[in-house]
């Protein structure tokens, strides 16, 4: 599998757009990330940017979303398909309804809540917040799984110089913050195995040869 090379915020964008689901790295999907589409000399270079400091100008657009949104690992998402993948992912629930059936945790509700109020948040300020929950890492992950949070940027401290350094610190949102409520929430009206089934058509036609099984995988 092989997409057009990409060496800009722009290419990303339209890369995402274009195929609904992105994995940044490489994966059981032979040539289906990010990583596997940009030049290695933009990874990681000391005198051009690349992938990794165009994350935070992706998702600052709107355009699409970008977490950790595949078995955990990081992503992005169209704006187009994120309604479809937020009905599937939540299994019709918003937080508030997930929780009070017993299917979140007390640290989870702690987490989401103060993303929610805050409206976007440091990652570092949202563990002070929180009193700093052991397993943070785990419940951030899995909110993000679930879409009830994403990466809506990444701040880059500076040093006496004004230079930036470090690899970034995540600011976190609710999608509804981004999006709005209506649109996110746009898919309950259909089950969400109905979403779940869209989305694997979509990305059995945008990767024709790979088989079913692993698409299901890549999504779940």
């Amino acid at each position: 599998m092989r997409f057009n090379e990409v060496r800009s915020p722009e290419d990303v964008l339209e890369l995402v757009e274009r195929v609904g689901f992105l994995p940044f790295f490489k994966n059981r999907i032979p040539g289906f990330s990010l990583e596997e589409c940009c030049p290695r000399e933009l990874w990681f270079s000391d005198t051009v940017e690349g992938p990794w400091e165009w994350k935070g100008p992706v998702a600052r657009t709107g355009r699409c979303v970008y977490g950790k949104l595949f078995s955990g690992k990081a992503g992005l998402v169209s704006r187009e398909w994120f309604p479809d993948l937020s009905n599937f992912r939540r299994d019709g629930y918003n937080f508030d309804a997930r929780f009070e059936d017993g299917l979140a945790a007390i640290k989870d509700k702690a987490v989401f809540e103060a993303v929610e109020k805050s409206g976007t948040i440091l990652s570092k300020d949202l563990k002070e917040l929180t009193g700093r929950p052991k397993g943070f890492d785990t419940v951030i992950t899995r909110l993000q799984m679930q879409t009830y949070v994403v990466i809506s940027d990444f701040v880059y401290m500076r040093d006496k110089h004004g230079k930036t350094y470090g690899w970034g610190v995540a600011k976190y949102s609710t999608p509804e913050a981004i999006f709005g409520y209506d649109f996110v929430t746009s898919a309950y009206k259909s089950e969400p195995e109905g979403s779940r089934q869209r989305i694997v058509d979509h990305l059995r036609g945008v990767l024709p040869n790979v088989a079913r099984s692993d698409i299901e995988r890549l999504i779940k």
